[in-house]
């Protein structure tokens, strides 16, 4: 399974894919200066040691969509069914931009958007997992800080349309993974004088993933009439915003206020060992006994009958 990852690739048929280290190399050898990229991943790779994380995803389980026979395919972080697949230890990610062509057309942004994508794999691949044999086939029931069930129970529910908080350990976990790789997607743009870029949609992606996006961002669709696709990159983007990160936000808001920071270390640590003891003995000592499971279990993850 992990050896063949077509089933993954033949999902995007119009799109060349390549391992990263060699997109990186041609890029490279084209004239693109990937130094930006690097150093984001160093200064990841000395974070990530803080949180539990002792490797980083090999940059030959990550694969770069490019060159594309779509016309005008476009590609990016929220380009349609891509990113980490815990199977397969693989990740999907596509050149941000026009993908009719080997090299990025914003080349700057494009690194920053890959430097997004990849540091935030990075957290999903070390992230606790636990998988059982069921019927021949591997079930996973445990993700980080989510659990669930060999029948597929999950532990926390879906959160419910349109909310703008979450009790769903699956969007936390996507948000906290998210929060850090655009901390230091923004600390590299910094750190590089990357300037926001003119163009609406540059715009609204260098806000994205240097987290810098604010809610009024999200209100103004950018409507690109000669592309279809640009188009739904943005509605896609603006979903995310609201659906992830700005939940997420909201929850280090109602339960750590003023300790933001100190909570969303504390959740990366948990998802990346798997244990909730620390995390729930400090949200205890703010809350009262319980909290986590208060916060998150599903009433009824402990129903009779249910199998672990």
């Amino acid at each position: 399974m992990r050896a063949n990852v077509s089933p993954l690739t033949a999902r995007h048929p119009a799109h060349v894919f390549r391992p990263l280290a060699e997109m990186l190399s041609l890029w490279a050898a084209g004239g693109i200066d990937t130094t930006l990229f690097h150093a984001g991943v160093e200064n990841a790779r000395r974070r990530y040691v803080g949180y539990g994380l002792a490797k980083m995803l090999p940059l030959d389980r990550v694969l770069i969509g490019y060159d594309s026979s779509r016309a005008g395919a476009f590609g990016g972080f929220h380009h349609p069914d891509q990113g980490y697949r815990h199977l397969q230890m693989m990740a999907i990610i596509t050149m941000y931009g026009p993908l009719e062509r080997r090299d990025p057309e914003q080349p700057v942004l494009a690194l920053l958007d890959l430097l997004r994508a990849y540091t935030h794999d990075c957290l999903h691949y070390g992230s606790r997992r636990r998988y059982v044999e069921v019927a021949g086939v591997p079930v996973r029931t445990q993700y980080g800080i989510n659990y669930r069930r060999t029948t597929g129970q999950s532990y926390s529910a879906a959160d419910q349309h349109g909310s703008h908080h979450t009790r769903n350990l699956g969007i936390v976990m996507e948000g906290a993974c998210d929060k850090e790789a655009r901390a230091i997607t923004w600390q590299t743009a910094e750190r590089f004088g990357v300037p926001e870029p003119l163009d609406a949609l540059d715009a609204l992606t260098f806000r994205d993933v240097t987290g810098t996006l604010v809610e009024e961002g999200t209100q103004r669709l950018v409507d690109v009439p000669e592309s279809n696709e640009r188009t739904r990159y943005a509605v896609a983007l603006n979903s995310y915003e609201k659906g992830v990160n700005r939940r997420y936000s909201h929850l280090l808001e109602e339960f750590a206020p003023g300790e933001e920071s100190e909570c969303h270390t504390r959740l990366l640590a948990a998802i990346i060992s798997g244990d909730v003891a620390a995390l729930g003995a400090w949200l205890d000592d703010r809350h009262g006994p319980g909290t986590f499971t208060g916060l998150f279990r599903t009433p009824g993850y402990f129903a009779p009958g249910l199998t672990a």
